[in-house]
């Protein structure tokens, strides 16, 4: 600890010397007649190991003038980094109170007391300041996104809205993909508030805005359904295979309910044959092999899934096959299959289902927004012989 701080202390030391050297060769007096007494204050602080007293005086000696104005940026940042924000906003408001700073060293010292009351979790003062600062540059794109960070903080999406489009329009950035999910948070606050009607409209203005969200379409389907609208929600929800097929394992739950409210559980069947010849997914043939056992036999839905998994071997899939044959399987076949059960549902239960393809977050429910490196659209499916 004191070897950081007098790390720490180094550039303040250095430029209190050479300000009593420059003294020292005007008044050509002695070196030691010229040493304040404060400095020497805060040497016997620092050596009886008290950092933090030195510190403060340290700080109130270094004067802020055009020459000093860097060091006390440097300081500032240097103690945010370290967790000690107090110190860090101190330092800035002392700079921004002086009235001699240049325009250009100004916004550099609220550029980064901004970013300590981002750290210190004083989100108000630092929307104002970044507010300050969208017009400023070079600050203008990292102010952008600093105030973007903190509407998303505050579930302020009308705000995030109007931010992520200014940058878009400043930067070039494709940021369509972002402002469709703030109006899909926007849609469901109002679906849980009791509005569909709202959601609806706010779920048309994020497809408008990027046709491939899914998670509207997964919300369109559910208000739809709800509504009593089956035929509507099975054309958005059959709309999510163009839009990223990934997620296909998301729909066939809800689209079951829409086919049973139809009374036409055929169709589903039809319907996962046509999508299993373009995406073998484990968990479309998994749901068309419950509608083979349920609709045919044990037999067929068996076979079905033999077959499936010679080219496409799953855990998953193997756990299903092992459930049918239970049924049928006589002693002792039946307890060493029970045996194998209990071995591959405890390796699916201790199994994620999502995977973040950016910072490797696993989980068991699918999040819009990681929830480890907090960005939109990086969590999928998890595919492989455990996944999909």
């Amino acid at each position: 600890m004191l070897l950081e701080t007098l790390f720490l202390l180094l550039p303040v030391a250095a430029l209190s010397g050479w300000v009593m050297g420059r003294r020292s060769l005007v008044k050509k007096e002695s070196v030691y007649s010229d040493i304040p007494l404060d400095y020497l204050k805060g040497l016997n602080l620092l050596l009886d190991e008290q950092p933090d007293k030195a510190i403060d005086l340290f700080i109130q000696m270094l004067e802020v003038n055009n020459d000093t104005v860097e060091t006390h940026l440097a300081l500032g940042s240097l103690f945010r980094r370290r967790g000690e924000v107090d110190r860090a906003i101190r330092i800035h408001q002392n700079l921004i109170a002086r009235p001699t700073l240049l325009p250009a060293q100004r916004a550099h010292a609220l550029f980064e007391l901004g970013q300590d009351y981002m750290k210190a979790g004083l989100f108000d003062r630092a929307e104002t300041l970044f507010s300050e600062l969208i017009d400023s540059n070079p600050h203008s794109e990292q102010a952008l996104e600093y105030l973007l960070d903190i509407y998303q903080q505050e579930k302020d999406w009308a705000n995030a809205i109007k931010i992520a489009q200014q940058i878009g329009t400043k930067t070039g950035k494709a940021c369509n993909a972002l402002v469709s999910h703030f109006y899909c948070e926007q849609a469901e606050t109002a679906y849980k508030q009791g509005e569909p009607a709202r959601a609806t409209k706010l779920l048309k203005k994020a497809l408008s805005i990027n046709k491939n969200c899914v998670r509207a379409s997964l919300l369109e389907a559910k208000i739809e359904h709800e509504a009593g609208k089956n035929i509507t929600a099975i054309r958005a929800l059959k709309r999510i295979e163009q839009q990223d097929a990934d997620f296909l394992p998301e729909i066939l739950e809800p689209l079951l309910h829409c086919y049973q409210s139809l009374d036409k559980p055929a169709e589903m069947l039809v319907y996962l044959r046509d999508i299993l010849s373009r995406h073998d997914a484990i968990s479309i043939m998994l749901n068309l092999s419950d509608l083979l056992q349920h609709y045919q036999n044990d037999e067929i839905a068996e076979d079905f899934i033999e077959n499936f998994l010679h080219h496409r071997p799953s855990l998953r899939g193997m756990d299903r096959l092992i459930d049918i044959n239970i049924k049928h399987a006589k002693e002792p076949v039946q307890e060493k299959l029970r045996i194998l059960k209990s071995v591959t549902s405890q390796l699916l239960e201790d199994k994620p289902v999502y995977s973040c393809h950016v910072c490797g977050f696993n989980g068991k429910t699918l999040h819009w927004q990681c929830p480890g490196c907090k960005r939109w659209d990086t969590v999928k499916p998890i595919q492989g012989v455990e996944g999909e």
